[in-house]
């Protein structure tokens, strides 16, 4: 099968042809009909992960059709069209028991504890307990959308963040992470506060919902901006960039017993940053990570899909081919370009 494969650390991956997988005796091989391009792979390509070996196919957003089998595998067929979520749980450990297979103790990660979906096909452990069979209005690009980003913002501001109607979400970091969560908060009734650094994405934001809308460089402090904006805070806020100094301003944004939720990656020398604790203490907030979303909680976020009342194909940004993926992948340090980007030629 073809590949993107990478050798060393901050080398630019390469096309290859290397073997097919073959289905463990808990698991699938997907064809791959889209996958997304995400930071989390840059991350990984950097070299901030240290569950990845070398060498490695990365890609973790991944909606395709099942191919091949294992021996135990029941409830999975070939011709079954099927996503599943980028963290996958083994389904015996404590947390998997508990249903938080989105922190299971010995999870399976595509594209960072094994070979991902870079590639025409794609190894998948644990199958009975991580797939999530797709509806047949549901396309391989929109659903591969889903994989990480979105059900990750689903998560944290559904289910994590607990928004209820009429509150205020500020979203910090308008990427596909932050996009995909003005989107959730404003169909389940938030009133969303988008705060980046760049007017196109701003933009962007309100056509998707957001209400109010801050550039961080247009203005002297930004925490204050948002507390003026919402009259005292926000209930619920969201890094969904993953950096230190909006980190900082989402807990700092907060009302009294606010929530703020850390959606995006802080790694590498950025992975322990100050946060204003003393506002944690004296205004009883709240602080919670987000990683993932179990399968089990899909429904709730496919029936919204399913209705219209979350349309996450409004999201999708460029279809690359697997080339294309490439140089994607390695520029994703600089955000260029709006929305999700997708892999869907291989």
């Amino acid at each position: 099968m073809r590949a993107a494969l990478y050798e060393q650390f901050q080398t630019r991956p390469e096309l290859r042809t290397v073997p097919d997988p073959t289905p463990t005796p808990d698991g699938v091989v997907l064809e791959v009909g889209a996958t997304g391009v995400c930071r989390s792979d840059w991350h990984g390509w950097m070299g901030h992960d240290p569950d990845i070996r070398l060498p490695h196919v990365p890609g973790h957003e991944i909606a395709g059709t099942v191919v091949a089998v294992g021996a135990d595998v029941r409830s999975w067929r070939p011709g079954d069209r099927v996503t599943l979520p980028f963290v996958a749980g083994c389904g015996r450990c404590a947390e998997c028991q508990a249903g938080h297979q989105q922190v299971c103790e010995r999870q399976f990660q595509p594209g960072f504890t094994h070979w991902g979906s870079f590639a025409q096909f794609v190894g998948i452990h644990h199958a009975e307990q991580n797939l999530v069979r797709l509806p047949d209005s549901l396309d391989f690009v929109t659903a591969a959308s889903l994989g990480c980003r979105f059900a990750t913002s689903f998560r944290a501001v559904a289910q994590q963040g607990r928004v209820r109607g009429g509150e205020w979400l500020a979203v910090h970091g308008c990427g596909g992470v932050g996009l995909s969560a003005v989107m959730i908060g404003r169909a389940l009734g938030a009133r969303v506060i988008a705060v980046d650094i760049d007017d196109t994405k701003l933009t962007r934001a309100r056509e998707l919902g957001a209400e109010v809308t801050v550039n961080s460089r247009h203005v002297p402090d930004t925490v204050q901006a948002v507390l003026d904006h919402t009259g005292g805070g926000t209930h619920l806020s969201l890094d969904a960039l993953g950096h230190p100094q909006t980190a900082f301003n989402s807990v700092a944004n907060l009302r009294r017993r606010g929530r703020h939720v850390q959606v995006g990656l802080l790694l590498g020398d950025q992975s322990r940053p100050p946060l204003p604790m003393d506002a944690v203490i004296a205004r009883e907030l709240e602080i919670y990570g987000s990683h993932g979303m179990a399968a089990h909680t899909y429904p709730q976020m496919l029936g919204l899909i399913e209705s219209g009342q979350l349309r996450p194909a409004e999201l999708i940004g460029a279809r690359l081919t697997l080339k294309e993926g490439i140089d994607a992948l390695v520029t994703m340090d600089r955000f260029p370009g709006t929305g999700v980007s997708v892999i869907d030629r291989f």
